[in-house]
């Protein structure tokens, strides 16, 4: 009688049969689990833009109150140039980025001034996932300095720019 070398067929099966069954329960959780990260990297920008938006507007405009019209004013100034209120510095060159929205962490952001630039007296900032695979949650905050949100269907969705909408969604 030979003696048997490697495996059967069967036993490869069942082997790649419990792989198969492993991977259908940990991939969807570990969507979920990116899901959740992409959501509080969201808030956490928002949260960032409040505090760049209430920094420029002490820094640049004191009693006024006057706040920035968009992230590239918060963003970068160019390289060997000082910060001023065209290039703050107060946000990274992702997230102050020239064009908005600005793409970040499976996420876009705007700002939406109210008022004309330089005496904007409010703003909305907006945070939408780039796609229903990335989040279903839209963040939004205004010059209170809360951040609201809403759960969404399809993401990404179209920018807000009302305080009042805004303001009437729940906050975090």
């Amino acid at each position: 009688m030979r003696k048997q070398k490697g495996f059967s067929l069967i036993e490869l099966l069942i082997v790649v049969a419990i792989i198969l069954i492993i991977a259908a329960i940990a991939i969807p959780n570990l969507m979920k689990s990116k899901q959740a990260a992409n959501h509080a990297a969201g808030a956490a920008n928002s949260r960032t833009m409040i505090s760049a938006e209430h920094t420029f507007s002490t820094l640049y405009f004191g009693a006024q109150g006057f706040f920035a019209d968009t992230l590239q004013r918060l963003g970068p100034p160019a390289a060997g140039t000082p910060a001023d209120n065209t290039a703050a510095g107060l946000l990274d060159n992702v997230l102050g980025c020239g064009t908005m929205p600005c793409p970040k962490d499976n996420y876009q952001y705007n700002v939406a001034p109210i008022g004309t630039w330089p005496t904007v007296t409010d703003y909305v900032t907006f945070a939408t996932a780039l796609g229903p695979n990335y989040g279903n949650h839209d963040y939004c905050a205004t010059s209170d300095g809360v951040v609201r949100f809403q759960i969404v269907t399809a993401p990404p969705t179209a920018a807000m720019t009302v305080v009042s909408v805004c303001q009437a969604l729940p906050p975090l």
